[in-house]
């Protein structure tokens, strides 16, 4: 069972960690490219990996791989955030 933890922005999800979008505050432009590409609010959102430096973090929502670098990140709001367990993992 995933253990649940305190929502925050997508910028701040650990890596591995799991969330449902919540919501976006963005220009209309960027929000738009973003829902094309999966961030829908409701949808679920991975936290993969991270640059060397720290940025960009890549997240895979819809079975798609996104960079999304902070500073855009900060601004997209997430709930219902978890640790993702692998099905092997015991």
């Amino acid at each position: 069972m995933p253990r649940t933890l305190a929502s925050t922005s997508l910028s701040d999800l650990a890596i591995g960690s799991c969330a449902t979008l919540a919501s976006f505050d963005l220009p209309e432009e960027i929000q738009g490219q973003l829902m094309h590409l999966g961030f829908v609010p409701e949808s679920r959102v991975l936290a993969l990996r991270r640059a060397p430096a720290g940025d960009p973090t890549v997240y895979c929502v819809d079975g798609a791989e996104v960079a999304l670098r902070k500073e855009t990140a900060q601004f997209i709001a997430v709930h219902s955030v978890f640790l993702a367990v692998r099905k092997d993992a015991r």
